[in-house]
Protein backbone atom coordinates (compact mmCIF):
# COMPACT_ATOMS: atom_id res chain seq x y z
CA UNK A 1 0.00 0.00 0.00
CA UNK A 2 2.88 2.51 0.90
CA UNK A 3 4.61 2.60 -2.48
CA UNK A 4 7.79 5.05 -0.89
CA UNK A 5 8.81 1.82 1.53
CA UNK A 6 9.33 -0.75 -1.44
CA UNK A 7 13.03 -1.87 -1.86
CA UNK A 8 14.83 -0.92 -4.72
CA UNK A 9 15.63 -4.75 -5.84
CA UNK A 10 19.62 -4.86 -7.13
CA UNK A 11 21.66 -7.48 -8.54
CA UNK A 12 25.37 -7.04 -8.68
CA UNK A 13 27.58 -8.09 -11.97
CA UNK A 14 31.57 -8.21 -10.97
CA UNK A 15 33.54 -10.82 -11.62
CA UNK A 16 35.86 -9.66 -8.78
CA UNK A 17 34.54 -10.99 -5.17
CA UNK A 18 36.24 -8.25 -3.12
CA UNK A 19 34.24 -6.24 -4.96
CA UNK A 20 30.89 -7.52 -4.87
CA UNK A 21 31.35 -7.57 -1.06
CA UNK A 22 32.54 -4.14 -0.43
CA UNK A 23 28.94 -3.13 -3.28
CA UNK A 24 27.24 -5.58 -0.80
CA UNK A 25 28.43 -3.52 2.25
CA UNK A 26 27.56 -0.26 1.05
CA UNK A 27 24.09 -1.44 -0.04
CA UNK A 28 23.11 -2.83 3.06
CA UNK A 29 22.87 0.36 4.79
CA UNK A 30 20.77 1.82 2.91
CA UNK A 31 17.37 0.87 4.14
CA UNK A 32 15.75 1.27 0.58
CA UNK A 33 18.05 -1.17 -1.12
CA UNK A 34 17.55 -4.49 -1.62
CA UNK A 35 20.21 -6.57 -2.55
CA UNK A 36 18.89 -9.84 -4.45
CA UNK A 37 21.96 -11.55 -6.01
CA UNK A 38 25.41 -11.11 -7.30
CA UNK A 39 26.72 -12.76 -10.60
CA UNK A 40 30.55 -13.43 -11.00
CA UNK A 41 30.11 -12.90 -15.01
CA UNK A 42 27.72 -11.98 -17.61
CA UNK A 43 26.27 -15.28 -18.29
CA UNK A 44 25.08 -15.77 -14.49
CA UNK A 45 23.90 -12.31 -15.01
CA UNK A 46 21.82 -13.09 -17.65
CA UNK A 47 20.18 -15.80 -15.81
CA UNK A 48 19.48 -13.86 -12.49
CA UNK A 49 18.20 -10.76 -14.35
CA UNK A 50 15.67 -13.49 -15.83
CA UNK A 51 14.94 -15.27 -12.74
CA UNK A 52 14.68 -12.52 -10.48
CA UNK A 53 13.75 -9.35 -12.44
CA UNK A 54 15.58 -6.59 -10.40
CA UNK A 55 14.61 -3.17 -10.55
CA UNK A 56 18.86 -2.45 -11.11
CA UNK A 57 21.64 -4.53 -12.16
CA UNK A 58 24.95 -2.87 -11.56
CA UNK A 59 26.76 -4.42 -14.27
CA UNK A 60 30.89 -4.57 -14.83
CA UNK A 61 32.55 -4.37 -18.44
CA UNK A 62 35.34 -6.66 -18.26
CA UNK A 63 34.38 -10.32 -17.15
CA UNK A 64 35.23 -13.64 -18.35
CA UNK A 65 32.92 -15.23 -21.05
CA UNK A 66 30.05 -13.42 -21.46
CA UNK A 67 31.24 -9.70 -20.83
CA UNK A 68 29.09 -7.23 -19.58
CA UNK A 69 28.36 -5.43 -22.80
CA UNK A 70 26.79 -8.69 -24.44
CA UNK A 71 24.92 -9.55 -20.69
CA UNK A 72 23.83 -5.40 -21.41
CA UNK A 73 22.45 -6.52 -24.82
CA UNK A 74 20.81 -9.37 -23.99
CA UNK A 75 19.09 -8.17 -21.00
CA UNK A 76 17.95 -5.24 -22.45
CA UNK A 77 16.26 -7.25 -25.20
CA UNK A 78 14.29 -9.82 -23.04
CA UNK A 79 13.75 -7.64 -20.10
CA UNK A 80 14.01 -3.65 -21.11
CA UNK A 81 11.97 -2.52 -17.51
CA UNK A 82 15.75 -3.34 -15.92
CA UNK A 83 17.67 -0.50 -15.38
CA UNK A 84 21.57 -1.22 -16.58
CA UNK A 85 23.79 0.74 -14.55
CA UNK A 86 27.76 0.36 -15.79
CA UNK A 87 29.99 0.51 -12.62
CA UNK A 88 33.57 -0.31 -14.10
CA UNK A 89 37.38 1.05 -13.53
CA UNK A 90 37.85 1.96 -17.35
CA UNK A 91 37.58 5.64 -18.56
CA UNK A 92 37.08 4.54 -21.74
CA UNK A 93 34.52 6.45 -23.94
CA UNK A 94 33.82 4.13 -27.02
CA UNK A 95 33.03 1.57 -24.36
CA UNK A 96 30.23 4.12 -22.50
CA UNK A 97 28.81 4.81 -26.01
CA UNK A 98 28.65 0.95 -27.04
CA UNK A 99 26.63 0.24 -23.26
CA UNK A 100 24.40 2.96 -23.30
CA UNK A 101 23.90 1.88 -27.24
CA UNK A 102 23.41 -1.63 -25.98
CA UNK A 103 20.45 -0.44 -23.04
CA UNK A 104 22.49 0.84 -20.10
CA UNK A 105 21.03 3.97 -18.77
CA UNK A 106 24.41 5.19 -17.52
CA UNK A 107 27.87 4.65 -16.98
CA UNK A 108 29.48 4.82 -13.47
CA UNK A 109 33.19 4.81 -12.24
CA UNK A 110 33.98 3.03 -9.28
CA UNK A 111 35.49 5.31 -7.53
CA UNK A 112 33.00 7.54 -6.68
CA UNK A 113 31.35 8.12 -3.36
CA UNK A 114 29.10 6.08 -1.50
CA UNK A 115 26.41 8.58 -1.68
CA UNK A 116 26.80 8.70 -5.21
CA UNK A 117 26.08 5.48 -5.52
CA UNK A 118 22.94 4.83 -4.09
CA UNK A 119 21.50 7.95 -5.41
CA UNK A 120 22.64 6.58 -8.78
CA UNK A 121 21.17 3.68 -7.99
CA UNK A 122 17.82 5.76 -6.93
CA UNK A 123 17.92 7.42 -10.29
CA UNK A 124 18.43 4.47 -11.98
CA UNK A 125 15.57 3.17 -10.51
CA UNK A 126 13.06 5.99 -11.47
CA UNK A 127 13.74 5.21 -15.10
CA UNK A 128 15.88 8.33 -15.78
CA UNK A 129 19.44 8.36 -17.39
CA UNK A 130 22.70 9.05 -15.44
CA UNK A 131 25.95 9.88 -16.39
CA UNK A 132 29.01 11.62 -14.31
CA UNK A 133 28.79 14.90 -15.32
CA UNK A 134 33.29 15.31 -15.51
CA UNK A 135 32.40 11.71 -17.88
CA UNK A 136 29.92 13.71 -20.22
CA UNK A 137 31.78 16.47 -20.06
CA UNK A 138 35.05 14.81 -21.10
CA UNK A 139 33.39 12.85 -23.85
CA UNK A 140 31.87 15.75 -25.21
CA UNK A 141 34.69 17.75 -25.56
CA UNK A 142 37.05 14.56 -27.36
CA UNK A 143 33.89 14.35 -29.46
CA UNK A 144 34.04 17.62 -30.95
CA UNK A 145 37.81 17.69 -31.15
CA UNK A 146 37.49 14.57 -33.41
CA UNK A 147 34.53 15.40 -35.49
CA UNK A 148 35.11 14.12 -39.01
CA UNK A 149 35.09 16.47 -41.75
CA UNK A 150 31.76 16.68 -44.06
CA UNK A 151 33.17 14.64 -47.43
CA UNK A 152 34.47 11.86 -45.60
CA UNK A 153 33.45 8.57 -45.86
CA UNK A 154 31.74 8.22 -42.52
CA UNK A 155 29.45 10.96 -43.11
CA UNK A 156 28.63 10.64 -47.17
CA UNK A 157 25.44 8.93 -48.23
CA UNK A 158 24.06 9.48 -44.54
CA UNK A 159 21.27 11.37 -44.40
CA UNK A 160 21.56 14.10 -41.23
CA UNK A 161 20.03 14.04 -38.42
CA UNK A 162 18.02 17.43 -37.96
CA UNK A 163 16.58 17.88 -34.58
CA UNK A 164 14.37 21.72 -34.07
CA UNK A 165 15.90 24.03 -31.21
CA UNK A 166 13.39 22.62 -28.87
CA UNK A 167 14.52 19.21 -29.89
CA UNK A 168 17.88 20.36 -29.06
CA UNK A 169 17.36 21.72 -25.58
CA UNK A 170 15.64 18.75 -24.46
CA UNK A 171 18.10 16.25 -25.92
CA UNK A 172 21.08 18.77 -23.62
CA UNK A 173 18.97 18.57 -20.75
CA UNK A 174 18.43 14.89 -20.57
CA UNK A 175 21.92 14.64 -21.19
CA UNK A 176 22.66 16.33 -17.88
CA UNK A 177 20.35 13.83 -16.39
CA UNK A 178 17.34 16.08 -15.66
CA UNK A 179 13.79 14.38 -15.33
CA UNK A 180 11.06 15.53 -17.43
CA UNK A 181 9.95 17.72 -14.95
CA UNK A 182 12.43 19.56 -14.58
CA UNK A 183 12.87 19.88 -18.09
CA UNK A 184 9.37 21.04 -18.01
CA UNK A 185 10.27 23.99 -15.26
CA UNK A 186 12.88 25.51 -17.10
CA UNK A 187 11.58 25.63 -20.77
CA UNK A 188 8.38 26.69 -19.56
CA UNK A 189 5.76 23.49 -21.35
CA UNK A 190 3.82 21.66 -20.35
CA UNK A 191 5.76 17.82 -18.92
CA UNK A 192 3.49 16.06 -21.57
CA UNK A 193 4.91 18.38 -24.38
CA UNK A 194 8.35 17.22 -23.16
CA UNK A 195 7.62 13.87 -23.46
CA UNK A 196 6.22 14.35 -26.76
CA UNK A 197 9.64 15.75 -27.55
CA UNK A 198 11.49 13.12 -26.44
CA UNK A 199 9.19 10.71 -28.40
CA UNK A 200 10.05 12.47 -31.82
CA UNK A 201 13.64 12.65 -30.58
CA UNK A 202 13.82 9.00 -30.27
CA UNK A 203 11.91 8.39 -34.00
CA UNK A 204 14.67 10.84 -35.69
CA UNK A 205 17.53 8.99 -33.74
CA UNK A 206 15.81 5.57 -34.03
CA UNK A 207 16.41 4.65 -29.86
CA UNK A 208 14.07 3.78 -27.62
CA UNK A 209 15.70 4.96 -24.11
CA UNK A 210 16.88 8.07 -22.64
CA UNK A 211 20.45 6.80 -22.66
CA UNK A 212 20.51 5.79 -25.69
CA UNK A 213 19.40 8.78 -27.41
CA UNK A 214 22.24 10.50 -25.51
CA UNK A 215 24.78 7.97 -26.65
CA UNK A 216 23.77 8.49 -30.40
CA UNK A 217 23.69 12.39 -30.05
CA UNK A 218 27.18 12.26 -28.92
CA UNK A 219 28.49 9.65 -31.57
CA UNK A 220 26.74 12.20 -34.18
CA UNK A 221 28.14 15.40 -32.58
CA UNK A 222 24.31 16.23 -32.03
CA UNK A 223 25.04 17.61 -28.30
CA UNK A 224 27.61 20.40 -27.54
CA UNK A 225 30.04 20.86 -24.98
CA UNK A 226 28.36 22.78 -22.08
CA UNK A 227 29.69 26.12 -20.89
CA UNK A 228 28.96 25.42 -17.09
CA UNK A 229 25.82 27.48 -17.12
Amino acid sequence: MNQEKKHIRVIIADDHLIVREGLRFILETDPEIELVGDASDGTAAVRLAGEIQPDVILMDLRMPGLDGLQAIEQIHAHWPQIALVILTTYHEDSLMLRGLQAGACGYLLKDISREMLLDAIRTAARGETLLQPDVLSRLLAQTFQVQPAPDTPSRRGVPSIILTEREQEVLQAIARGERSKEIAAHLGIAERTVKSYLSGIYTKLEVDSRAAAVAKAIAKGLLLPHNGS
